[in-house]
């Protein structure tokens, strides 16, 4: 269990052509997992997480795609690390499809994270597909992130995406940053928290640069920055009561505030970037380290267990030692034969082991397991 508390299991959702699979394709970029970024529509390879021929061709997401990463974080200067233990923390990630007409893809997939992306275009703010995928949220109690992407466009606008969440989805959504600059000229964000601007240099802006908040924004970020600690300490008793005897809390305190919140459901902070444009990603990564949950510190998952006196709830602890509890949620066809994706609640899942399927009523053995 030593790596479970520095594990993220997530899913990146959003109305079609939002620009989640573009979100994905970068977030595979900063973590190292490819040297290379292609566009979701273009003569390139297509998104990486757009497999099928279809998809590549149409530029949209058919089906649910899964992939691990592994995040070392930022520090203060910009410079790649890692966090507490020396460990990076691993975030398994599922992207799924926006069009109505694949929501069955995203049911599925909600049903086995433990924290998601929530992302809006800036412009066209909260859609069809995103209060369905809303509502599919809150029915498994997925805790979640805002990211207000394509802030690079015309008529984008921070406030009115956190107005929206608020009104039409009913999130208790937070702005955690400030955009510098607008539409075309959108250049980086200002950090709530830590009163910093964040920048994106080099070609793909891999290089996180860190400097102090434009002086034309101070007054803009000190405002926004009291109304988000004005929600946030509302976490933490002791917080609140630090900062109504007029004492700032400390950036600790906020992020543990920050992470009571979304853990309680009760908090959705909204971040932003353009994805396209290689902006706001990696605030975003370090945001999902810090506040979604671990399989450890989740809700715990339910399962059914027969007795002689009828079925009872038990509650699914992530402990190796127990018995094996899983539940196989996508199934495809590759190259090398069908491949089953499946999100073990408890117990281990070894090549050779029997395993009983409670939906068939029969046992099968595992002949093949890939990492």
């Amino acid at each position: 269990m030593k790596n479970l508390p520095k594990t993220r299991n997530i899913g990146i959702s959003a109305h079609i052509d939002s620009g989640k699979t573009t979100l994905t394709e970068r977030i595979l970029f900063y973590c190292d997992m490819i040297h290379k970024i292609e566009d979701v529509r273009g003569g390139g390879g297509g998104a990486k997480m757009d497999h099928m021929e279809l998809e590549k061709e149409k530029g949209i997401t058919i089906t649910s795609a899964a992939t691990t990463v592994n995040w070392h974080g930022y520090d203060k200067n910009g410079i790649s690390c890692t966090e507490g233990d020396g460990k990076s923390i691993k975030i398994n990630i599922i992207d799924t499809p926006g069009h109505v007409d694949f929501t069955v893809e995203v049911e599925r997939s909600l049903r086995v994270l433990d924290g998601a992306v929530l992302v809006l275009c800036s412009v066209s703010g909260v859609q069809a597909q995103s209060i369905t995928v809303d509502r599919q949220m809150k029915r498994y109690s997925v805790p979640r992130l805002a990211f207000l992407n394509k802030m690079d466009r015309m008529g984008a606008g921070a406030e009115k995406g956190a107005k929206e969440l608020r009104e039409k989805l009913h999130h208790n959504a937070v702005l955690m940053q400030i955009p510098i600059g607008a539409e075309e000229n959108f250049d980086g964000v200002v950090d709530l928290i830590t009163k910093q601007a964040i920048y994106f240099d080099g070609d793909n802006g891999e290089n996180v640069r860190i400097e102090d908040c434009p002086a034309d924004l101070v007054e803009l970020m000190e405002e926004k920055r009291a109304t988000m600690i004005d929600e946030v300490a509302a976490f933490d008793d002791e917080v609140m009561e630090k900062y109504l005897e007029g004492e700032e809390p400390s950036e600790e305190e906020l992020h543990k505030c920050v992470r009571a919140g979304v853990n309680s459901l009760e908090l959705t902070p909204v971040y932003m970037g353009s994805a396209f444009k290689n902006k706001g990603v990696q605030p975003l990564l370090n945001a999902v380290a810090r506040y979604l949950p671990s399989p450890v510190s989740c809700e715990k998952s339910t399962g059914i267990k027969a007795t002689k006196e009828g079925d009872v709830k038990i509650k699914l602890d992530p402990d190796f030692e127990k018995p094996l509890v899983c539940m196989a949620f996508k199934i495809t066809d590759e190259q090398f034969g069908q491949l089953t994706y499946t999100r073990i609640y408890q117990g281990t899942l070894n090549k050779g082991e029997t395993i009983y399927n409670t939906r068939t009523k029969k046992k099968f053995v595992l002949v093949e397991w890939l990492e």
